[in-house]
């Protein structure tokens, strides 16, 4: 039997400076999961997978479970968590400019 849809965004990896960014609902990059497009059905996401992943200023686009919080996305997995916080070895990029967005 299949397993039903979940809510998914579309992440990937910023090519030239490795930050973990997500698709927007124009289908803009965008660093904060809060501003990221939630597809609620698999069709769109797919289909916005498929559109995303032919940018070049990305590399390993995929669907990330999430659900819809006050703020926008919320992540449902602790790795999801865990990306949009940032490296975890130092201090440097979000964690030192306080752009951590949705903690």
């Amino acid at each position: 039997m299949a397993r039903p849809f979940t809510p998914k965004v579309v992440t990937a990896n910023a090519l030239l400076d490795g930050d973990v960014i997500y698709l927007d609902a124009n289908g803009a990059w965008v660093r904060a999961l809060k501003d990221a497009a939630l597809f609620e059905d698999a069709e769109s996401a797919e289909a916005a997978l498929a559109q995303a992943s032919k940018d070049g200023m990305q590399v390993g686009a995929y669907l990330a479970d999430a659900v819809k919080g006050p703020m926008g996305p919320e992540p449902t997995h602790f790795r999801e968590e865990f990306r949009r916080k940032g490296p975890s070895n130092y201090a440097h990029g979000k964690q030192v400019t306080g752009a951590v967005a949705n903690v």
